[in-house]
């Protein structure tokens, strides 16, 4: 895929220079760029050269001044230019082989890039690392990646990945440490798999790799409806035993459904370090709940009002806590609706995998002002769902005027409609 122009930010040198979406950026002082990292290098300049094909088929080159770190404006279709390092593993837990046809495109895209890691946070299991790879990421000296590790008993990689390669994540983890190169670690935990003995020698051996392994989170395996396999999915027994065991390590957190499997409130802030895996449900209601508290709230607003937040399932208990913290606001009346999955089914009960319908039926009998939705529901820098279906569509559908939070559930957002 080429350096596809997908926006340009306003104000930006880009918008200046007339460059529109649709347009390709062949090169940067004559270099060809395979993703992001040699655009962001190659930018990095006072004085540079774009070669740019217009929409028309029109080649143009431009030379700019510029500040040196000045950004040019440009939102790319994609952050890789060549093409995306596929996914090589068939993982037992693997959540693209558990869906429907009928969704994004994009959805069905399993991808395994380490550029993809360091420049958006998405997950690598190193089975496709190679030594040109890891020849570009030491001498530029790229950081932090986010690796998928599972276990680290290589027969059961072996076997949960069912990729002959999984068996050397030790090997390529202690090559990052050599090489200080920091990376974040994920643990999705499959019961009956690796957990409990097993999750004990993987915390274990991941805790002699020394300071470039800045964090270790621990997620419950999501099961879908779709899934023609038994796997089970985490309970509040299993979920007791791995908050026990990762209790005994540094850097090791549990994502936040262990402790709402087990009835226990959400940890304070320390709990998360620096809540560096809050994508992956490590903190994030620590965060919104943190936030609310920060906020100064009025006692009273001048005309009756009311809101709803239309949460996950998994967030439902920090917005009920919101939720009584706002209603003590005269005049405003504050609600929590849950929004199940049974697109997904009840085991899937996160914001980001919420459908159009799914939300339609959560919200069309709710009265209120204003519905919110977090801005994770829908794919980045447009208005679509999962299923396809427009943010307009549910609008149209629900008869509901719905704001979109743009920090997903930043609750300070909440002031600018009171």
């Amino acid at each position: 895929m080429p350096a596809l122009v997908s926006d340009v930010l306003e104000g930006s040198i880009a918008e200046e220079l007339e460059i529109s979406k649709g347009d390709i950026i062949l090169s940067i002082d004559g270099e060809k760029m395979q993703d992001m990292i040699d655009y962001k290098f190659l930018c990095k300049n006072e004085l540079i050269t774009l070669e740019i094909q217009k929409t028309d088929g029109e080649i143009e080159e431009i030379e700019l001044e510029k500040d040196f770190d000045e950004d040019l404006g440009i939102v790319f279709e994609s952050a890789v230019f060549d093409k995306v390092k596929p996914c090589l593993n068939n993982c037992i837990f693997c959540f693209v082989a558990q869906q429907p046809k009928g969704l994004r495109d994009t959805l069905y895209v399993k991808d395994d890039d380490y550029r993809l890691s360091y420049l958006q946070g998405t997950y690598i299991t190193t089975t496709n690392l190679t030594d040109k790879d890891k020849e570009r990421i030491s001498k530029l000296h790229l950081g932090p990646f986010y690796i998928s590790v599972h276990t680290t008993n290589p027969e059961l990689r072996v076997k949960m990945l069912k990729n002959p390669n999984a068996a050397k994540i030790m090997e390529n983890l202690r090559w990052f440490a050599d090489n200080e190169i920091p990376f974040h670690v994920q643990i999705v935990l499959c019961p009956g798999y690796n957990d409990g003995q097993e999750l004990e020698r993987t915390l274990k051996d991941l805790s002699t790799l020394g300071e470039c392994l800045l964090s270790v989170a621990i997620v419950p395996v999501g099961v879908t409806q779709f899934r023609s396999d038994e796997l089970k999915t985490v309970d509040k027994k299993v979920a007791e035993e791995t908050l026990k065991i990762s209790s005994k390590y540094d850097k090791v957190c549990c994502s936040d459904e262990f402790f709402l499997l087990c009835d226990k409130d959400i940890p304070s802030g320390d709990y998360y370090g620096n809540f560096s895996q809050l994508d992956d449900g490590v903190g994030s209601l620590r965060t919104i709940m943190d936030d609310f508290d920060s906020l100064d709230i009025p006692e009273k607003i001048d005309a009756p009002l009311t809101i709803c937040f239309a949460c996950s399932v998994a967030a439902e208990s920090a917005f009920e806590y919101i939720a009584k913290g706002l209603n003590k606001t005269e005049n405003l009346t504050v609600k929590v609706q849950p929004v199940k999955s049974t697109y997904w089914g009840k085991n899937i009960t996160v914001a980001g995998l919420i459908t159009s319908e799914d939300l339609i039926n959560a919200i069309k009998d709710v009265e209120a002002d204003y519905v919110i939705v977090p801005s994770i529901m829908l794919k980045p820098y447009t208005n679509l769902f999962l299923d396809g279906n427009s943010l307009d569509y549910v609008k149209e559908k629900t008869a509901k005027n719905i704001v979109v939070f743009e920090d997903n559930y930043s609750v300070g957002e909440v002031l600018d409609l009171l």
